[in-house]
């Protein structure tokens, strides 16, 4: 402990950091299930080619929505989706969720979930490791990951994550519905609260109710990294559409959802 003191004492603040995430990095690494995550994700590069996917938000403009046409289409589905996976009539394509509240939370209901899943290695101590999960290993900076199956850039929102997965498994365009971008909760960005009632931020009354754990939106941030998502899929020639019912998100190119079919 004392060594560890004395050496961040006089190693400059920004490289003290480096070394620090550099360790936490390789730890991971050594961890078995590391290298099984890597071959997993591998698996998914380009499987996609030249399609197109709907990622799925989680607002309460859901509920305004007639979610059965995407039956036949692939879905990204986050976090508690799955609350809503017997209005729908059928479960996403896969399952991506890397905030460690949620996580912890909700890990077994995460772990009887049918669909690959996509989960921060943040939660790893939490989720149970099936013969479907595939951690993703976080970094904070702002960039976009061509290498999910080494590191993701989570940024404030999973939708990010989701978009870099898109991307990486070859889908075409991504077409983006629930981001209503609007919360009525407010509060600094990224702080833990405990929720005290029903959730109004939500399309379910008890996805963060009453006693649950959760952090409050960074929307400005987010913006940032939709940002560099645009630019990533637009030099590729690739789409990312906002199909949003009343979304407040103004990054992508705004289409009405009932002619996408």
């Amino acid at each position: 402990m004392f060594i560890k003191q004395t050496a961040k004492n006089i190693i400059p603040s920004d490289i003290w950091n480096r070394l620090r995430r550099f360790y936490y990095e390789m730890a991971w690494r050594a961890n078995p299930r590391s290298l099984v995550s890597a071959h997993r994700i591998q698996v998914y590069k380009n499987k996609h080619h030249g399609q197109r996917c709907f990622i799925i938000g989680n607002g309460p403009s859901l509920k305004k929505m007639d979610l059965s046409p995407l039956r036949g289409e692939f879905t990204f589905g986050m976090n508690r989706i799955y609350l809503l996976f017997p209005e729908m009539g059928f479960q996403t394509t896969y399952f991506v969720s890397v905030n460690h509240l949620v996580i912890e939370q909700f890990a077994e209901d995460i772990a009887h979930l049918p669909m690959p899943q996509f989960l921060s290695q943040r939660g790893w101590k939490h989720a149970r490791f099936t013969e479907l999960t595939m951690f993703l290993y976080p970094r904070p900076d702002l960039k976009f990951s061509f290498k999910p199956e080494w590191y993701i850039y989570e940024g404030p929102t999973v939708t990010f994550t989701a978009l870099q997965l898109a991307y990486y498994m070859g889908f075409k365009q991504a077409i983006l519905i629930g981001i209503d971008h609007n919360f009525q909760t407010k509060g600094p960005a990224n702080q833990e609260v405990v929720s005290t009632g029903e959730d109004p931020n939500h399309f379910a009354p008890n996805y963060f109710g009453k006693g649950i754990r959760w952090q409050l939106p960074n929307l400005e941030g987010s913006e940032s990294f939709y940002q560099i998502a645009k630019e990533v899929y637009t030099q590729d020639g690739r789409t990312i559409l906002d199909a949003t019912v009343d979304g407040k998100l103004q990054i992508y190119p705004k289409v009405d959802y009932a002619n996408l079919f």
